[in-house]
Parts: C-alpha cells; structure tokens; sequence
C-alpha cells in the first residue's frame, strides 16, 4: 500500500477521531434518543445532503481506490461536522461486507440506464420485464457473503488506521433500503408507467410478482439474522437511530434479532398512486418485512399527505417523512403527536438557485407553525448544487436555528 495513502487516512481519521469524542455527541445522543421516542426535546436539524461535489474539501488525493473511498468518507463528515446541525458522528468507519448478488443485478435481471449527455443530468430506465414472462428470469435471492473478499478489505484499512479508530464490520443482507423496499426496483424492472398499468390491466400478476418480491427479501433477512449477521451497526432510519426502546448504534457486537433494530422504507415510485392502491399493491407486501423491527421510518421524497392514515398500518411506526411536494399543514395535523414528523423543506428554497435569507425564513415559520404540536425535526437533503457557494448550508442551519429559536 502507498505510504502516502496511509498518511493521509491517518491524519484524516485522527481529526475525525476528534470529532467524535467531543461532548456535543453524547448530548445530541440523547436529544435523538428522546425525541424519536415521542418526549418533548428542541426540534433537531439534520442535513442530509449539501452538494458534496461542489465543495472544494471533496477533493481526494489517495490513489489506491478502496482508500480514496475512505478518504471521501472523512473528508465529508469533518465538513458535515462544520455545518453545525445535530447530526451524531460515531467513533467507527464502516467497512461493508461483500455479499454475493446475481451478477445481472441483485434480482437476476439487468437493468439498463440510458444517460443524459450532461454527466449530472437526468437518466431514464430501460426495464428488463417488458413482458410478464420475462419475470419468470428473477432469481431467488439469498443472504451470502465472499468472506474472502470482505476479511481482506477489513486487514487492509485495519493496518492502515486500525490504531487509530474501530474498523467495524458490516454483514447485514444486500436486500435492504432500496434493495429492500420492493419499490424501488420494482419500477427498474418493470417501469414506472408500466406497473400503474399493470395495477389496472394485470392486477393479479403483479400481486403474485409483489409475493415473490416480499418473501425474497424476508428470506434474505431471516437467513441474516440465523447467521448472526444483523448488528447494532445496522440500524437505518433517514435520520438518527437513537431511541429510548432500542439499544444504541455499536459496532462489531453479536449478531441481533430485527426487533432490536430501526428499519426504514419508502416508496417513492407510487407517488401519484392513490391510498388505497398503494395499500393494495405496496404497502402490504412491505408491512410483513417491516414489522419484524423494533422501530421503523416511513418516506422519502414521496408526498404522503393523503396516505398517513393508511401508514398507521405499520405496526411499529415512528417516523414519516413529510417531503417537499406534501401539505406540511395536513401533514401535521394527521400525525398529530402520534408520530415524529420528518419535515423536508425544498433543497431548491432552502439553498439552491438564488439564495435568499428572508425568503427561508418565510418558508420555514409558516412550516414549522403548522407543526408546532407535533414531534418535529428538520431534514435537509437531496440538495444537488448549492452553486458552488462552500458557506451556503452551514448559513442555512444557523437561519433555521434562528426561526425555530423565535418561535419557542
């Protein structure tokens, strides 16, 4: 390995180190904790996203790619540290196990891509299930892992900053988060359009490719859990996984059942489906795999406005996401208390083209009014330029702390 990739990942780890054993952690540790267990705490703000690419500190220097990826990682989380929200940094690096998907895509199908000529532009799906009987090629999946690979990634950046933070491990199955939503590859595969028709034109077909879809994923995830593969590590909620009902994120500890965990899932694809089909032809093919966690997060981009009562399904709920095309008023007053309300304000309004302070501000009162009874915090994400400006979030955080400080 490059001596100058080690130095550089040990300096950039050690400063990362610093950050991490700071007291700030443990006291936003319990501002989570509480707050996603439905006790009265501050609104926190958590940005998700801020235009990494554009800012200067993006730029790495390893050359070997496995630690450029590490190197990445700490660079982005000592400027996330500087923006000043109450995002917890962990006094670990992740290292993800390899685990074995069909090699044409984690379904056995490929799905191809066709790209815009402008490398950030927008790029359309060409869904390998053009026919019904083109799904009779998915594969079953299973959870497996190449020990080989995964143990030799973990030596290499153990040797590398091993002394210097945990390195910790993590198995859990591949078919999770957008793997694990069903929805997600479901449109890949099918297209979007096509499966809205296909709730009309072939509904029983796409129940029974909705079952297949369900019990792959579940199978993956059980086949985890008996293998001791699910860990502490592995908690995902969109947010902070802290909570008074669960234990803490750790590191490399024994393998946990999926109540001791949060789980999060969406299904941005079906937007523009109504209530009742989105229960019909989602909602309860994913509700038998979220329901096996302890805590669980709903939403993402989507707009949930008309569907919060049909999420009260879900047995274990705490969070829903209130996304930027949704009626954050209605929102609230569905939600009510009885849920946290993960209100999304507009990357565009917030830092985006033509940034304008007084404008933010506007948005953010009349919003966060509107959820002034519930259980709120703020997310920040899917932020796609901030126009190269270095200081535009870190001043975006400092205005939402000033509107959420006048309207206590």
């Amino acid at each position: 390995m490059s001596h100058d990739d080690v130095r550089i990942l040990r300096d950039l780890a050690a400063r990362y180190m610093e950050i991490c054993n700071t007291d700030v952690q443990d006291e936003r540790r319990d501002l989570w904790r509480r707050h996603n267990s439905l006790e009265p705490t501050r609104p926190l703000i958590y940005t998700r996203a801020f235009a990494w690419s554009e800012m200067p500190e993006s730029h790495c220097l390893c050359e070997d790619p496995f630690f450029r990826g590490c190197e990445n990682h700490f660079r982005h989380a000592l400027f996330w540290d500087a923006l000043g929200d109450d995002s917890i940094f962990e006094p670990w690096v992740t290292v993800r196990a390899a685990c074995l998907t069909p090699p044409e895509g984690v379904w056995g199908l490929p799905v191809r891509w066709i790209h815009s000529d402008d490398p950030r532009g927008a790029r359309r799906m060409d869904p390998p299930i053009r026919d019904p009987e083109d799904a009779r090629r998915m594969i079953e999946p299973h959870h497996v892992i190449d020990e080989e690979e995964t143990q030799r990634n973990v030596r290499k950046l153990r040797d590398a900053i091993g002394d210097i933070i945990t390195i910790n491990v993590d198995r859990a199955p591949a078919y999770r988060t957008w793997n694990g939503d069903i929805s997600t590859l479901l449109a890949q595969l099918r297209g979007l359009d096509t499966v809205m028709m296909d709730m009309v034109e072939r509904p029983d077909w796409l129940h029974e490719l909705l079952a297949f879809m369900r019990d792959g994923i579940l199978r993956t995830h059980e086949e985890a859990e008996q293998a001791g593969d699910w860990t502490l590590s592995a908690h995902e909620n969109q947010a902070m996984p802290y909570a008074e009902e669960l234990e803490d994120p750790a590191p490399n500890g024994p393998g946990v059942a999926r109540d001791q965990l949060w789980h999060f899932c969406a299904s941005q694809e079906l937007t523009l489906v109504g209530p009742d089909m989105f229960d019909e032809f989602m909602l309860q093919y994913q509700i038998p795999i979220i329901e096996r966690f302890g805590l669980s997060a709903y939403g993402c981009c989507e707009d949930l406005t008309l569907k919060i009562d049909v999420l009260r399904k879900i047995p274990n709920l705490r969070r829903i996401a209130v996304a930027p095309a949704a009626d954050v008023a209605k929102c609230a007053e569905r939600i009510g208390r009885d849920y946290v309300v993960s209100y999304r304000p507009s990357p565009s309004d917030m830092v985006g083209w033509g940034f304008d302070p007084d404008r933010v501000r506007r948005i953010l009162r009349k919003d966060l009014q509107a959820c002034r009874d519930c259980h709120v915090d703020i997310t920040l994400k899917d932020v796609e330029t901030v126009q190269g400006d270095p200081t535009r979030v870190r001043r975006w955080v400092e205005i939402a702390r000033e509107v959420l400080d006048g309207l206590e």
